[in-house]
This record gives structure tokens, C-alpha cells and sequence, in this order.
């Protein structure tokens, strides 16, 4: 059996590399063979990024994926003051406000939920819903505020995509958009927004 070489430290006369013994390589590993991500052309990707924008503005797609009796309009557009918001507290109060209670608790029941199969050896013991999108421009203090409520992602808008605007491929996610995020758009895509 192939030793490690030296004297005078512990792991010297230990055996490795060998498949047979402790910490030695694994005889025959899994493979990776599928390909797990795409190219897409630039244009093609903003393309996609722009239906997402459009389909938070759909309230027949986001009712099909987030529970929203209160709200009458989409999407949910506040004033620049939603982002001096550092709490999480004041956050979780204002998302009652604009009528998200439901929404808020399909999130934190989903969040309890123990996953099926080999996923729960691999550090994703838990399924994780998707709830409500804040969109900020300037400051990043709301972000410390949202982390700790379930289900809901908070992403600057120069850092939007297309997997924060339809996860797993589903577009009509609930946005929140702040004003100078709203206003930015026009120049991040170059007046077609």
C-alpha cells in the first residue's frame, strides 16, 4: 500500500492515495457528463429579461404563482423611501401593508418543508419558496433587512436576471420595484423599457 513518506509527523507511514484505505481516492467516482449550463447570445438573454420585466406587470401570471387577494395593480411601485429601510421588522410591516400576508405565510409554511430524496444529504434539506421580489437601486440597506424573511429576494437592478424574474423558468413574479429602480431601466436598456 503506497505510504505517505517522512518522519517525526503523524500523518508520516500513513497509507494513501490507494482506493482500498482511509482518505486514499474513490476506485470508480461518478462522472459529471451532462452539460449543466448554456450560452445565449447578448441579445437573446436581454430579450429574455425583458419579457420576465413585462410579465410582473401580468396579475393573471402572478396570481398563478403567489397568493395576492390584496393587491389590485401590478406591478408594486414605491417611492425611494423603501430603500432607507434597514429592519426587518419595518420591512415585514410594510409587506402587510401592501396586502401580503398570504403571501408571506405560503412562504414560511413552504420554508418548514423538509425536502424529498438525496437532496437533504447535499445542504438542501429544506425546499425554499419563491415570494416576493424587492428591486433597489441605491442603497443596500434594505437587503439586510429581507434576509431573514422567507421566500423573499431582494437583487439591485443592475444585477436583475432572468433567474430572479422567473425562477425555474416561470415567469409573473411579484415585483416590488422602488422608483429610481423603475427609472433606471430606460437606461440600462437603452430606451426599449
Amino acid at each position: 500500500v503506497p505510504r505517505i513518506k517522512g518522519r517525526l509527523y503523524p500523518a508520516a507511514g500513513r497509507a494513501a492515495r490507494a482506493p482500498s484505505v482511509k482518505g486514499g481516492r474513490a476506485a470508480h467516482p461518478p462522472r459529471v457528463e451532462k452539460v449543466i449550463w448554456e450560452r445565449v447570445n447578448k441579445k437573446e438573454r436581454k430579450l429574455a429579461i425583458m419579457s420576465a420585466i413585462a410579465a410582473t406587470a401580468s396579475l393573471d401570471l402572478i396570481t398563478s404563482r403567489h397568493r395576492v387577494n390584496g393587491i389590485k395593480t401590478a406591478p408594486i411601485i414605491v417611492v425611494k423611501d423603501l430603500e432607507q429601510i434597514s429592519k426587518t421588522k419595518d420591512l415585514y410591516d410594510f409587506l402587510l401593508k401592501l396586502g401580503l400576508k398570504d403571501e408571506l405565510e405560503r412562504t414560511k409554511a413552504r420554508f418548514r418543508k423538509i425536502r424529498s430524496g438525496k437532496g437533504k444529504m447535499r445542504g438542501r434539506k429544506r425546499v425554499r419558496a419563491k415570494g416576493p421580489l424587492v428591486i433597489y437601486k441605491e442603497n443596500p440597506a434594505i437587503f439586510l433587512a429581507a434576509r431573514n424573511i422567507p421566500g423573499v429576494d431582494v437583487v439591485h437592478v443592475n444585477h436583475l436576471s432572468i433567474i430572479h424574474l422567473a425562477p425555474g423558468g416561470v415567469p409573473g413574479r411579484l415585483a416590488i420595484w422602488s422608483e429610481p429602480a423603475l427609472l433606471f431601466l430606460k437606461e440600462r436598456f437603452g430606451g426599449k423599457a
